[in-house]
């Protein structure tokens, strides 16, 4: 798991909704999480984490690194928690079930992994609210590419 962030909350704006990128793959949650920082301009003001892999570092997912990861980018928003697929949606949604596993707030996001992340953290760069946030990552599904 690692943290990055991005800046540019608007004026008066609230404290940032910290975005939590979960992938079978370290790799692949990494350089999303890349991703989405530099299209939402760098900086340090909204936290990203990449919660990808197993606890070995192999293929799979992880509920310590994703409890680990929330837990790093709640700033008291919410969490917004985006996954790549499968099982990786169910270890979310046992965590939250589970109730104490993550942050108050910390919510499964349902929207395409790359284009939500990048929806989901510039969103949140301005200020927005976490169902904003959400609503931002789910709208990437109408994203046409032709």
């Amino acid at each position: 798991m690692s943290e990055r962030t991005t800046g540019g909350t608007a004026a008066g704006a609230g404290t940032p909704v910290g975005v939590v990128l979960v992938s079978h793959s370290a790799p692949v949650a990494e350089s999303v999480a890349a991703l989405a920082v530099g299209l939402a301009g760098g900086g340090d003001t909204v936290p990203v984490a990449a919660a990808g892999g197993g606890p070995d570092g192999g293929l799979g997912t992880s509920a310590e690194l994703i409890s680990e990861a929330a837990r790093a980018v709640d700033r008291g928003a919410g969490v917004a928690i985006l996954v790549d697929l499968g099982s990786a949606v169910l270890t979310v949604k046992s965590l939250i079930a589970e109730g104490d596993e993550l942050p108050d707030g910390a919510r499964l996001v349902d929207a395409p992994f790359v284009e939500g992340a990048v929806a989901a953290v510039v969103t949140s760069s301005t200020g927005a609210d976490l169902d904003a946030v959400a609503a931002a990552a789910g709208e990437a599904y109408g994203y046409r590419k032709e």
